[in-house]
């Protein structure tokens, strides 16, 4: 009984140091309103990757971008699952952003519900959702959010990063995020 309770003590006051830890580099009133959650939960690409190697086993980072980004442009190597927030639609094209349009893919959920089960996870354990710069993953939070995940964290960054808005650099996703942070 007193090994039990200290052992949920220690990992009571581990998780407490993770979030004190976690708590203060990203200012909900600053997110912009395309990453904002319903959970206000936001990690750094930093923060993501301390947490995540912190907590191990114990939280599942997810990666909802497209196969075709996770490809084309690299993956996270602590990444435990790909579960796209959206997929491309081939047959129809989007002149004003010039590119195939992207439906929401309706087996997101259940995928999910499959990660965490496989994790031995549930509702209530650490979700850290990513894409390629934190709209798309504000977007799966809050989905997960809605649908009763309880501590759902989105990488406000994502992998690519935010675009520079001005110099040699314009227009470029080097701002911040996994890729530019040099994680693995």
């Amino acid at each position: 009984m007193h090994k039990m309770y200290f052992t949920g003590l220690a990992l009571l006051l581990n998780m407490t140091q993770i979030g004190m830890a976690l708590a203060g580099e990203i200012d909900p009133a600053t997110v912009p309103a395309a990453k904002q959650t319903i959970a206000k939960n936001y990690l750094s690409a930093k923060e993501a990757a301390t947490m995540k190697q912190s907590m191990g086993g114990k939280a599942l980072l997810v990666d909802v971008r497209t196969q075709a980004e996770l490809e084309y442009v690299g993956v996270a190597d602590m990444m435990d699952a790909d579960i796209p927030y959206m997929t491309d639609d081939y047959t129809t094209w989007d002149d004003k952003k010039a590119r195939y349009m992207m439906s929401p893919n309706s087996g997101f959920l259940s995928k999910m519900s499959d990660a965490m089960t496989k994790a031995g996870l549930d509702k209530s354990s650490p979700v850290i959702v990513m894409c390629r710069s934190g709209d798309r993953s504000a977007r799966a939070a809050d989905l997960l959010s809605k649908s009763g995940y309880t501590a759902v964290y989105s990488v406000v960054e994502g992998f690519e990063g935010d675009q520079a808005k001005d110099g040699d650099h314009k227009g470029q996703r080097v701002v911040n995020g996994w890729k530019n942070a040099g994680l693995p």
